[in-house]
């Protein structure tokens, strides 16, 4: 099946509601963190387990990119946005110095568990969570769900598919392809109404 889609009015909503977090007086520090996690979802197309695993010191203020290691051990160039990076430079001052990771799990440091990274689960409730309050059916929204969004609306805005393959790290073009399917409603849309002939009416 195509994919669950997120428009891009929703994916502004979701955006709204933590620049409404950020914009009191005293933001939480996890008001900090869901900026950081969703820009790097739909900002760089992150897999939830790519992204609860990235190290402390994995993004750079003055690095545009990380190298990220996918399915199968395949290394690749994940290009990374300045508004994430500025986002996660902001987060990054309330995670511990001795974390490992760039999203530690609160629960497990509060169990004395040690050094442990944010749950894929716990990832996919903050995600919910945020959906909820944006106004939007938070069965719609999933981590997995932000990356389709990334992919859908790059292609929509021009981008190639050979590089979007590359940035998502799929092994297969044809797994990219789909995006190109769930762009069609498009498509369709921009040749019944820019096509030369949409402006001619059929006469017998």
């Amino acid at each position: 099946g195509l994919p669950k889609i997120l428009d891009q009015k929703e994916v502004e909503a979701l955006f709204q509601s933590i620049e409404a977090r950020l914009a009191k007086p005293k933001p939480s520090p996890l008001d900090y963190r869901l900026s950081a996690l969703v820009e790097l979802l739909y900002g760089s197309g992150l897999r939830a387990s790519e992204l609860v695993v990235l190290p402390r010191t994995s993004i750079m203020r003055d690095r545009p990119f990380i190298i990220l290691t996918g399915k199968g051990g395949k290394e690749r160039l994940v290009p990374i946005s300045d508004r994430a990076r500025q986002s996660v430079g902001v987060w990054h001052a309330f995670v511990p110095k001795e974390s490992r990771y760039l999203f530690p799990s609160r629960a497990a440091k509060a169990a004395g568990k040690g050094d442990i990274h944010i749950s894929r689960i716990r990832l996919f409730q903050i995600i919910r969570e945020l959906a909820a309050e944006s106004g939007i059916d938070p069965a719609k929204v999933s981590p997995h769900v932000l990356r389709h969004a990334f992919a859908t609306h790059l292609l929509a805005g021009g981008a190639n598919l050979r590089a979007l393959q590359a940035m998502l790290g799929h092994a297969d073009i044809a797994t990219t392809q789909i995006y190109t399917h769930v762009d069609s409603s498009k498509l369709v849309e921009l040749v019944n109404q820019r096509h030369p002939l949409a402006k001619r009416t059929l006469s017998r």
